[in-house]
């Protein structure tokens, strides 16, 4: 188990070099970069480059003459596009080693301050549906793969495709339009994690208050997932119900349920258990845009958004990077929980998969 883990992590290394290449690559082509940006700002034209640096920025335009060559040099020393891309590219990964991301361009505060304030947000939308989904998909696929066929399941089974084929952003907009406020009822709020006065409310009322605030957008995100994750439970519990050992569990004289949950349960249930560490870790730092905008909650997919729309290089590739690193680690979870949750499994017999 050591030689396999090590090696899985000195793998890591040269994936985690290769995107972000790609990546830093990739940005180097894409115009309107953060001097353009400020230039454009300098000479009156619109840009997406926030608020200038009065103090850095004073004095470099010069009216109808625009910007001379000596004060664009300066505009590009202060991002550091003065150095060739390979130097600028090694002094990033040298720094992202240490895990100093920079400052942002845009927000002018560090990308770790950045992401610690957007991030109650992420894990509050993650969290939350990703429970809500694991607690109610896998109790109704064993339900549906048990009556397989029967009115519950053609019933359930088009009531979470409908679901999943509405997108988030619709379900999100239909559920104010019905309880916030719109032209039904006004039952829950509209914006933010918590009220206004939520410093002034009691321990039990702060809870209440946060939970009433997280009900639309988590029913917004977590409405589309229900179909994955239940139709992949029923299917693999009834490719076990097939199965000659459960002829064999029932010939003996067990009952349904000694079949189900002693026997078929812990065959079946390995395939969904297994994503069960990546997708708990990614939880913490997902975002969406567009349930975000819609609610009124400032989390890391608007914070992802703005970043590529400004061009705010610090926070595009910090964050890529942090994220990479939790991706690769959770895919390394992921294998070890075939091994925790079956014995029979071994690291050579997934390594020649």
């Amino acid at each position: 188990m050591a030689g396999y883990i090590l090696r899985r992590i000195l793998l890591m290394i040269p994936t985690l070099f290769g995107i972000m290449l790609v990546t830093f690559v990739v940005t180097q082509f894409v115009p309107g970069g953060p001097v353009e940006q400020l230039v454009a700002q300098l000479e009156g034209r619109s840009g997406h480059a926030g608020e200038v640096r009065s103090s850095t920025t004073s004095g470099l335009y010069q009216g109808s003459q625009g910007l001379d060559r000596e004060r664009l040099a300066q505009l590009k020393a202060l991002y550091g596009f003065d150095r060739p891309p390979v130097e600028r590219f090694l002094l990033m990964m040298k720094n992202y080693l240490l895990f100093d991301f920079g400052e942002s361009y845009y927000h002018h505060k560090s990308v770790v301050a950045l992401v610690k304030s957007k991030l109650p947000v992420s894990m509050s939308l993650g969290l939350w549906s990703f429970f809500l989904v694991y607690l109610t998909c896998i109790p109704l696929g064993i339900k549906k793969a048990v009556r397989d066929g029967s009115r519950f399941d053609i019933f359930s089974s088009s009531v979470i495709l409908v679901g999943y084929a509405i997108p988030g952003f619709v379900l999100a907009i239909l559920l104010i339009v019905l309880f916030g406020g719109g032209s039904f009822w006004n039952i829950f709020p509209l914006r933010g994690l918590v009220s206004d006065n939520w410093s002034e409310l009691g321990f039990i009322s702060k809870i209440l208050d946060y939970l009433w605030h997280m009900v639309l957008p988590i029913t917004s995100i977590a409405v589309g997932s229900f179909a994955v994750m239940t139709l992949l439970t029923k299917n693999s519990f009834l490719e076990e119900i097939r199965k000659q050992y459960v002829l064999t569990a029932r010939a003996k004289g067990l009952s349904e349920n000694q079949v189900l949950y002693r026997h078929i349960f812990r065959n079946a249930i390995i395939p969904i258990i297994t994503g069960f560490p990546g997708s708990f870790v990614t939880a913490f730092f997902s975002g969406s845009l567009l349930i975000e905008t819609i609610f009124s909650l400032d989390g890391m997919g608007l914070l992802a958004y703005e970043s590529i729309l400004n061009r705010d290089y610090p926070v595009v590739l910090g964050t890529l990077y942090f994220f990479t690193i939790i991706g690769l680690i959770s895919r390394l979870l992921s294998d070890l929980s075939y091994v925790m949750v079956d014995p029979r499994i071994t690291f050579e017999s997934v390594e020649t998969q």
